[in-house]
């Protein structure tokens, strides 16, 4: 019998160690905002909305120039940000007549906590961000998308695929499968897949009640009704640039376009001299343009 303790004994070790490399390499640091939109003379008003969990999320909610139902854009930081990373964001486009929402993922900024992040709980808030959105006066219902960064950027495409109010997405240095990323980054450490990594996966998946399979956005970006933008750093060592290969060959053709930036790495490509060009000409046409269409579509019943 002392052989089956001793197997006990190490099943046990595993187990801690598995906790533990979750809660180093895994956690998010948790930092409020340090400036505000005021940075760029903008009107911004501090909101809170409802999400899972009865959790609140904390965001800032910029009215487009235009009072007029306009288009909206929702923005989404990457993991371990908060808010301020999207200033860059707010302070072009908010010239280019958008609605603007930039929140705080929950255990992120000053978003209520909840056990621990993960992508999924990133898609849930973004779908909560949706559902406030709706509820705004100044915003168009038929025009929302979405900007999101890293794991925003891929929890953009997962939340796409489950919402059809989302009719356009920008993604800059998405994933296309979260287990791919994590094995990515054990193989830079040197630690092999088995036995270790494999019950890490295993954990994870306990954690968040899915299979990392079942939410990878590769698995769900053909379901997307909305058109996606990914832009990905072709120096990207973070989020390999293989991953947004597989996203383009998992989406609709006709709606999934890939943008590769040379000698841009993962958190740097809206430096690009060309990005805010493109980026903007994207959200004219899937966005702004769908406006005329749903006004030819009721011009239309109206002459019938």
């Amino acid at each position: 019998m002392t052989w089956i303790w001793i197997l006990a004994g190490l099943v046990g070790l595993l187990l801690v160690l598995i906790v533990a490399a979750v809660a180093v390499m895994y956690r998010n640091p948790r930092k409020a905002h340090q400036h505000t939109p005021e940075k760029f003379d903008i009107p911004f008003q501090d909101v809170r909305f409802p999400t899972k969990n009865n959790r609140k999320l904390y965001g800032w909610w910029i009215p487009a120039k235009d009072k007029s139902p306009a288009p909206t854009l929702v923005l989404v930081h990457g993991w371990g940000r908060n808010v301020e990373r999207m200033l860059p964001y707010i302070r072009r486009l908010h010239a280019s007549g958008y609605n603007l929402l930039a929140f705080d993922s929950r255990n992120h900024g000053s978003s209520d906590p909840d056990h621990y992040s993960s992508m999924l709980k990133f898609a849930e808030d973004i779908i909560a961000a949706v559902d406030f959105v709706q509820k705004q006066p100044e915003a168009d219902r038929e025009r929302i998308g979405l900007i999101g960064l890293s794991i925003g950027g891929a929890a953009s495409i997962y939340a796409a695929a489950q919402d059809p109010r989302i009719k356009s997405v920008v993604t800059v240095g998405a994933f296309a499968h979260p287990g791919e990323v994590m094995r990515y980054e054990f193989r830079q450490h040197h630690i092999p897949f088995f036995p270790l990594v494999w019950l890490l996966f295993k954990y994870v998946e306990f954690r968040i009640g899915a299979k990392l399979d079942a939410i990878a956005p590769v698995k769900n970006i053909h379901r997307a009704n909305a058109s996606i933008f990914l832009i990905h750093g072709e120096k990207d060592v973070i989020v390999p640039p293989g991953q947004a290969h597989q996203l383009e060959s998992a989406g609709n053709p006709e709606k999934v376009h890939l943008w590769l930036i040379p000698e841009k790495g993962h958190s740097d490509c809206h430096f690009h001299p060309e990005f805010w060009g493109k980026v903007e000409s994207f959200l004219e046409q899937t966005l702004h343009a769908q406006k005329t269409q749903n006004q030819a579509r009721k011009d239309k019943f109206q002459d019938d």
